[in-house]
């Protein structure tokens, strides 16, 4: 009657990690995957900045502290097991203004709460690890690191043994009390005792699907990358102080795996959940955003911040100027436009920004409806957390 026992609905890193999870709990149990893509990975698993974030940002008790201290650490276990490309880099997040400093402290503090080793440093130490970065303080954090999150996720899948289902854009969920029948785009019927929704930028389309209100909406959010023409100006990975009020981190340095420099990202509305860039708009899909009183919400209250970021992203000229609050030497000229990403971030009805994870059960379903950056950094705890809720429920 069952094709399986689990099925998945997302194949970036968190739906294959839970895949993961769920046959080394319970071996014999039989997981379906369903991306609705013909890759893994495809969006903001493929298009984030690749870093292994230490948990630094985040608030001392929450899920993303504690998956993302974990993660990191096993993370970094998982690649080497695997052979797959990473490096325990370290990074500085640097102030480069005075009203920047009590922030910087804070964050220090923050960090050694969370079992994180933190390092201050002065504007001369600062040179010690970055000669062309300039700031009036700065931390350094050693267990930031960088990896191709692409190859993990492949890995992952591998390792699952979780049969996946390319091209399969969910588009009817019929939930039972003896379990839930999906349909495709293509007329695929797949049956299972339960139901797991990973699927990123559109969790919570799945969740109204399955007849759950999920108390918040999707609103995307596009980052926006150049890369240095001349990467040597950087050696490491390179933060500002971030304004705790938004989940954003501000523009930063990136030194990548592959050896190049990334800058970025802004944080733009996007007018497609998978809009990469200003020409890709789904009147759909932006009139259920403008429907949400969450998104009114934000607007009002955060749009001078909006602004900024709007300004950065039609103007090179203005991100220059951002970038160079860290590294005065770059110019327009060393910038060159890279890939984009979409950030899936939950909004409540009063316009909250959800700033942790967001992982809700309903019958016979697990509804992962919160897990931007730094979900690919926790997704091995994450998979398992999940994991265990769903094989409650099997």
């Amino acid at each position: 009657m069952f094709d399986c026992d689990v099925l998945v609905i997302g194949g970036g890193i968190v739906g294959l990690s839970t895949a993961y999870a769920l046959t080394r709990a319970a071996p014999g149990t039989r997981v379906t995957v369903l991306e609705k893509e013909h890759a893994l990975a495809s969006h903001q698993t493929g298009r984030n900045s690749g870093v292994i974030h230490s948990g630094i940002y985040y608030r001392p008790g929450s899920l993303k502290a504690r998956f993302a201290v974990e993660g990191a650490a096993e993370m970094v276990k998982f690649c080497a097991e695997w052979d797959i490309p990473h490096e325990v880099t370290g990074k500085l997040v640097v102030a480069t203004a005075r009203e920047e400093l009590p922030r910087l402290h804070a964050l220090v503090q923050r960090g050694r709460e969370n079992g994180i080793p933190v390092r201050e440093l002065g504007p001369a130490q600062i040179s010690e690890y970055e000669p062309r970065v300039r700031g009036l303080a700065a931390i350094h954090v050693g267990t930031t690191g960088i990896c191709d999150y692409g190859a993990v996720s492949r890995r992952l899948a591998e390792s699952s043994g979780a049969r996946i289902l390319y091209g399969a854009e969910v588009t009817v969920i019929d939930r039972r009390p003896w379990g839930v029948a999906v349909r495709t785009a293509d007329g695929r019927v797949v049956r299972a005792r339960v139901l797991v929704n990973c699927a990123g930028l559109h969790c919570d389309r799945i969740a109204l699907l399955a007849g759950d209100d999920p108390g918040m909406r999707i609103v995307p959010f596009r980052g926006e990358y150049y890369e240095l023409r001349d990467p040597s100006l950087v050696r490491g990975l390179v933060y500002p102080v971030p304004d705790p009020a938004f989940p954003f981190l501000g523009v930063h340095l990136t030194r990548g795996i592959d050896g190049g420099v990334h800058i970025g990202p802004n944080a733009v509305p996007a007018l497609a959940r998978e809009g990469y860039d200003w020409s890709v708009v789904r009147p759909r899909e932006l009139a259920g955003t403008l429907a949400w009183p969450g998104s009114w919400a934000i607007a009002r209250a955060h749009w001078r911040y909006g602004a900024g970021e709007l300004r950065r992203s039609v103007s090179k000229r203005a991100f220059t100027e951002a970038v160079r609050r860290l590294l005065p030497v770059v110019s327009e000229a060393d910038l060159r436009p890279a890939d984009a990403g979409v950030r899936a971030q939950a909004v409540l009805r009063d316009g909250t920004l959800v700033d942790d994870f967001l992982i809700r059960e309903a019958a016979r379903t697990v509804h992962v409806l919160n897990a931007p950056s730094p979900a690919a950094t926790a997704s091995l705890p994450i998979g398992r957390e999940v994991a265990k809720r769903a094989l409650v429920l099997l």
